[in-house]
């Protein structure tokens, strides 16, 4: 990661605007303050993969608030949402009713569209990763449900997030363009599996729900490979009725099946414009993304997209290569 700022060398009385200038700029406008009268002492560091802002915080003794003023500042990032994993020390937070102290290896989510605010008591180290809010809340429902629930390092996905984001930054600069944001992809599933796996343990039927369609579709995304998913394998590694399974996916606008062969066509799609994937025939492309034979994917892949996989193939990698 690239140090973007840096108290060291900087005269104290500019250190602390500095420091809110870089510091918003990665993140949103905020009200902060210092919390003792010791000369402000800061760092951050941050980096770009696969489309997502990396930014990490090294301070000590800070409050930080969004208000309803900031929250109308021109700058304000409402599209999108804030992971704060830390990495040292411990940080305490409020958002909407929950209030919580967050320790090593923990991660929360921040709502960019309502007023939040943390506090670094001593000093702590925080990573923060900006998320598309999309991404999140088509998977989760929206950000009411889970802003501001800490998940805790000790659970098993969230120590796989953590090691795998951890990975992701230290190779970042060495991952090609296509490469980067497949790992990103793949980052994301992680973090809104790690959610699912916290929000499980709450009891309101509509988390409920959300925790049930984000396993359903994780376990879709793992298994896509495979022609003998259906609907009743689905519910049963979902632990819930195939009719209310249904009736999950009925209220968002589709069929189980359906859902199953657009994601089948969307992987299979994303191949065929991967120059990666060059290599691939269309025959092997077609098993990997679960269907039976080519001449099946052919016709599935034509209707969906108006050209056959080889004809959508070249058409991609030309316009890739101008």
């Amino acid at each position: 990661m690239q140090t973007l700022f840096s108290t060291e060398g900087v005269l104290e009385k500019y250190r602390f605007r500095l420091w809110r200038d870089v510091c918003e700029d990665r993140l949103v406008p905020m009200a902060q303050t210092c919390l003792n009268d010791e000369p402000f002492d800061a760092t951050i560091e941050g980096t770009s993969i696969g489309g997502l802002v990396f930014t990490k915080f090294a301070l000590r003794n800070l409050r930080a608030s969004t208000t309803p003023r900031t929250l109308r500042h021109e700058n304000h990032k409402t599209d999108h949402l804030f992971m704060s994993v830390v990495l040292s020390g411990h940080v305490r937070a409020h958002q909407y009713d929950r209030s919580s102290t967050d320790r090593v290896g923990d991660f929360s989510i921040r709502d960019t569209n309502t007023p939040w605010t943390i506090e670094h008591s001593g000093y702590s180290e925080v990573l923060a990763i900006g998320i598309p809010r999309e991404r999140l809340e088509e998977s989760l429902g929206s950000a009411r449900l889970f802003a501001g629930v800490t998940v805790g390092g000790d659970l098993p996905t969230a120590t796989l997030t953590r090691s795998f984001l951890s990975s992701l930054l230290s190779l970042g600069d060495r991952l090609t363009p296509q490469v980067a944001e497949s790992l990103v992809s793949t980052g994301l599933d992680l973090i809104v599996a790690s959610l699912a796996e916290r929000l499980a343990r709450e009891v309101r039927q509509p988390v409920r729900d959300s925790v049930v369609m984000q396993r359903a579709r994780a376990y879709i995304e793992a298994n896509l490979h495979d022609p003998t998913l259906d609907p009743p394998r689905l519910a049963a590694a979902t632990g819930v009725s195939l009719r209310r399974l249904q009736a999950l996916f009925s209220a968002q606008g589709r069929h189980i099946s359906d859902w199953i062969w657009h994601r089948r066509l969307e992987a299979a799609a994303k191949r065929l414009a991967d120059p990666g994937c060059l290599h691939m025939p269309l025959g092997s492309l077609a098993y990997g993304c679960g269907f039976v034979s080519q001449s099946h994917f052919s016709r599935r892949f034509k209707e969906r997209y108006g050209l056959g996989p080889r004809d959508y193939r070249q058409r991609a990698l030309s316009r890739a290569a101008e």
